[in-house]
């Protein structure tokens, strides 16, 4: 699974500013990654019903045990939503302590500019 494609799950009105999140993970061993994996299906299918949610992508490197997120919001209230709910939540705690190294960025974007590219997502991680 090196990445799932940019997906929509409510589209954005034009010319609206969306909340941009991106993320890069590393978990401390072979299997903290494949518990990663193993989560991301329920996950997926989590932002796929999540008010608010304009596109998510996901890419892994799970020989690297890395792992990168990239998704649009409609606000940064409703990545919060989404982040303390349903299967993302629970999820996200169990695997914290597999964690090695985590990084997180925001930034605001034109829903014109969607789906977001790759590139500008791993410019912006640190």
């Amino acid at each position: 699974m090196p990445t799932l494609p940019w997906t929509v799950p409510n589209t954005p009105p034009h010319g609206t500013e969306v909340y941009v999140f991106a993320s890069r993970f590393e978990t401390r061993t072979l299997w903290g990654a494949l518990r990663f994996l193993a989560g991301t299906p329920a996950v997926w299918r989590q932002i796929r019903r999540s008010p608010g949610a304009y596109g998510a992508t996901l890419k892994a490197a799970p020989l690297k045990r890395t792992f990168w997120t990239l998704s649009a919001w409609e606000s940064k209230d409703a990545l919060h939503a989404f982040a303390r709910s349903g299967t993302h939540g629970p999820a996200s705690r169990g695997l914290a302590p597999r964690m090695k190294d985590s990084a997180y960025t925001t930034w605001q974007a034109s829903s014109d500019d969607l789906p977001l590219s790759w590139s500008e997502a791993l410019r912006r991680l640190p």
